[in-house]
């Protein structure tokens, strides 16, 4: 490896001959570790320019380390920091250094603190994940994808790679949602309609800037995907909270009032209940008689491997009042971050300037990408893959959690990817997840999906991150952490 010549500088303060500095300059960056044995350093022709000095003394200076055993020369190649340079010496760590900033006084605004649960970056080598939104590799089409992403990196692609949109998409990304992606869940949409974002939290933040006030009321699902309370929060609107049932959100508990409201109609996040039609129409005329735009997150709908999905709210909508989020992420890989918004021209507009003044657009060399991954039909091959898989998988998990009388609070009706539990009301998921993790078990417990005064005895565990095998060992070791927590 070769250390940059842009890592050498002579200090004006600097006392002793320009050949003494760089002699200094190179053995103070041995010592401190900053250039590691092996490492070559630049060429004394190139050090000279960069320094503004004469080569003779860049070139005095290297044989002077050399003669120190700092340096070694090797032939036709340059100069090495050698395998004897002496050894960074090990300092005793320093005294913190005082911090002149009141903190609690100059940050205007406090975003830490949030409801996002903590999920272990280790969590593959757990024997018994039943962790959510990770990606199986057993299952990803990564042969395919490799692929795709060396196509979108030919000369062909060169424009779609480098080019700066601006405030636009990927073309031929875009094409490919509105002719053959949305149409799927019924959506009839233009390309003046449809945002890319860098994933569904970002579209919902985008919508949340857009359409919210302090001013205004949001109604939102109770438990709800935690992302989303933190950032209605951020947004300093008022929050009505709207407790969930068998079949979603309930259009008659609706506040009397409400700008927007946010829901999970295909599987409600995080309890999977399914949104029947008749209550998804009842839904659309509340919010016509309220005079409220409805944000539908159609989460997991591609995961429905045990019947078709429902029509989505978007497309039973007749006059304007939806957007749709969508994404890419969950179904193709989470580090992905690509999703998408859907909805009428004015609001993709200012949704379009905002993400234009934070981040500008999703990589190119992504967009193009998923472009092709979805148009050679490696995307579809992918979900009913996955469907297969997670049907067998969350057959197993049903018949172990039976086997073990463990209570079930929600299962998607049409598939999806995780269970929603209840434990008993004495037991904090917390604690069980704590417990769980010295026997290789991971959950998800449940309170970040609640508020702050939610209850503590609720837990998802997800079969799409582990192999049907160790599903039933896995609910065993559950089981008896539960009974030992009586």
């Amino acid at each position: 490896m070769a250390i940059p010549v842009e890592s050498f500088f002579l200090r004006p303060e600097a006392e002793g001959t320009l050949q003494a500095q760089i002699q200094q300059m190179i053995a103070q960056g041995i010592l401190s570790g900053r250039f590691r044995k092996g490492e070559k350093l630049p060429s004394s022709r190139r050090l000279a320019a960069h320094l503004e000095v004469s080569r003779i003394t860049v070139t005095l200076a290297y044989t002077e380390l050399q003669a120190n055993d700092y340096l070694e020369s090797r032939d036709r190649s340059g100069y090495y920091v050698s395998d004897n340079a002496p050894e960074p010496p090990q300092f005793p760590p320093s005294a913190p250094r005082g911090d002149g900033v009141d903190w609690t006084r100059a940050l205007g605004r406090r975003y830490t603190g949030g409801a996002t649960p903590e999920k272990p970056q280790d969590w593959s080598r757990y024997p018994y994940p039943f962790i959510y939104g990770q990606t199986d590799p057993n299952l990803f089409d990564h042969a395919n994808w490799r692929h795709c992403a060396l196509r979108a990196l030919g000369s062909r692609d060169f424009q779609a790679l480098t080019a700066d949109y601006y405030d636009q998409d990927d073309p031929r990304l875009i094409e490919f949602i509105a002719r053959h992606t949305l149409p799927r869940r019924g959506i009839l949409a233009e390309p003046g309609e449809i945002l890319l974002t860098m994933g569904a939290q970002n579209a919902l933040w985008l919508t949340a800037q857009v359409l919210l006030t302090q001013r205004r009321t949001a109604a939102i699902e109770t438990p709800c995907y935690h992302a989303l309370r933190d950032i209605l929060s951020q947004a300093r609107c008022h929050l009505a909270e709207v407790p969930v049932d068998a079949d979603g959100l309930p259009p008659d508990d609706l506040p009397d009032r409400a700008d927007v409201i946010f829901c999970t109609p295909s599987h409600q996040a995080p309890t999977n209940a399914t949104m029947p039609l008749a209550r998804r129409q009842a839904l659309l005329a509340k919010a016509r008689d309220m005079e409220a735009v409805i944000v539908e997150d159609d989460y997991e709908f591609e995961i429905s491997f045990l019947r078709a999905p429902l029509p989505s709210l978007k497309s039973l909508d007749t006059d304007g009042r939806v957007i749709y989020v969508g994404s890419f992420s969950k179904s193709i890989f989470p580090g992905l971050r690509l999703g998408y918004l859907v909805g009428p021209e004015p609001f993709i507009r200012e949704a379009r300037a905002l993400r234009a003044s934070v981040l500008r657009h999703p990589p190119g060399h992504v967009q193009r990408t998923a472009a092709y991954f979805l148009s050679l039909g490696h995307y579809d091959s992918l979900i009913r893959r996955m469907g297969q898989v997670f049907a067998r998988r969350r057959g197993v998990m049903e018949e172990a959690l039976s086997a073990h009388g463990l209570g079930v609070a929600g299962r998607g009706v049409f598939g999806g990817s995780s269970i929603w539990m209840r434990a008993g009301a004495h037991v904090d998921t917390e604690v069980l997840d704590a417990r769980l993790r010295a026997r290789g078990v991971l959950i998800e417990p449940g309170r970040p999906f609640f508020g702050p005064d939610g209850p503590r005895n609720f837990y998802r565990l997800a079969y799409s991150s582990i192999p049907s095998e160790r599903i039933g060992e896995g609910i065993a070791s559950l089981a008896e952490e539960l009974r030992a927590m009586v």
